[in-house]
Parts: structure tokens; C-alpha cells; sequence
């Protein structure tokens, strides 16, 4: 059996990636590919009581550290439990967010140092990185102003200050820089459509595929 494909989708909050990844899953689904959509944190019971905790409550309510230890702990019962039989059975996975967003959020957000990132990647990851990452970018205020619309309640990164999203913002960039074969800076500005034909355009041309 030939195995799934793994695409996550990055970028900061209030990129639409939500919309976008509904979209894809239908254009995949219509290619004759079997998809499951999941996220992070989340995306497994145990992940799911992570998240709780990581987007809801006080700002400064955990230590950088310990954000990076709750993000890999859901990080790891995701990837058992849920992307890597998907990827073995030959499902393609999408997910909204993945190990980019650690090392964009709590190493350059918060400045924490990154070989930790790095060295808990190896740990819990090991050799399971995305086919395709898609990273949507927009400059920090539209992001918040849409995340502002959306009003879902998760919103503890979003409260964290304009300096901590630019460094976020530059984090993703920077990864996408260095990362050049993996990843694709999808423009977040445009309208749903646009922007799903960047993304569907992407997909074709780094997966070689017909979408």
C-alpha cells in the first residue's frame, strides 16, 4: 500500500488556514485520495486536554518551556495515535498546525532557545516532518482583526502583544527560508478564492500531482 501524504498548514492567527484546509480536503477527495483533516495541539483525546490548556487562560500563564513540553507531550499522542496509522493506511493527512508552529511560537515568540526546540523535535518527531508545509502569511494586525471576528473563545495567544505576533510572523518567514524544499508562503491577504488557488497550485507543483 502506498503511503499518505502529510501536509500541515502554518502562519499566525487569524490566517484563515480553517477555511483553507476544508478546501483542499474536497479538491484532494475529488482526486480519488482518502483525507483526514486533524490539528495541533489536539487532534487526539489526551491532545485535546492539552490544547485547553495552552489556548485558554492568562497570558503569562505558563513558562515558555513549558509550553514547548505541553505542545510535544500532544504532539507525540497525535502522531501515534492518529497521523501515523492515517499516513500507514495510505491517507493523506492534513493538519492545522504542526512542529513549525513550536518553533515559531515559543522559539521566536518568546525567544526561548531553539536547540531545546530542536533537540525535543528529534526526541518525539524523529523523521515523521510534513511532505509539504504551507505557510500563510499576513501582516500581524489583519491576523488579529480576523481572529478578533472570528471570536472563539482560544484566544490567549492572540491577547499576547503586537511585538510577540511580528516575531512570530518573522519566525515562520525565517522558516520557510531555510526550509525552501519543504515549504511554500502561501499570500493570506487576497480573498478565499485566491488564496485556495495558491494553495491548491502549491500542493500540485511540490507534491507533483493533478488538482
Amino acid at each position: 500500500m502506498t503511503r499518505g501524504r502529510f501536509i500541515t498548514l502554518e502562519g499566525g492567527e487569524g490566517a484563515g488556514k480553517s477555511t483553507q484546509i476544508a478546501l483542499l480536503k474536497d479538491a484532494l477527495e475529488a482526486s480519488g485520495r482518502t483525507v483526514l483533516t486533524t490539528r495541533e495541539p489536539g487532534g487526539s483525546p489526551g491532545g485535546e486536554e492539552i490544547r485547553n490548556l495552552l489556548v485558554n487562560g492568562a497570558t503569562n500563564r505558563w513558562e515558555p518551556l513549558s509550553e514547548a513540553l505541553l505542545n510535544y507531550a500532544a504532539r507525540y499522542e497525535h502522531l501515534q495515535k492518529v497521523i501515523l496509522p492515517a499516513l500507514d493506511a495510505g491517507t493523506w493527512v492534513i493538519c492545522d498546525r504542526f512542529a513549525d508552529s513550536t518553533m515559531a511560537y515559543q522559539g521566536y515568540g518568546h525567544g526561548m532557545d531553539r536547540e531545546i526546540i530542536r533537540r525535543l523535535h528529534r526526541l518525539v518527531v524523529g523523521e515523521t516532518n510534513p511532505d509539504l508545509t504551507l505557510i500563510f502569511d499576513l501582516p500581524v494586525e489583519a491576523g488579529l482583526e480576523r481572529a478578533g471576528i472570528r471570536g472563539e473563545g482560544e484566544d490567549r495567544y492572540e491577547r499576547m502583544g503586537l511585538d510577540f505576533h511580528n516575531r512570530l510572523r518573522e519566525g515562520f518567514l525565517e522558516i520557510a527560508r531555510k526550509h525552501p524544499a519543504r515549504c511554500e508562503v502561501i499570500d493570506a491577504t487576497g480573498d478565499i478564492g485566491a488564496v485556495a488557488m495558491a494553495v491548491h497550485d502549491a500542493v500540485a507543483s511540490k507534491l507533483g500531482i493533478d488538482l
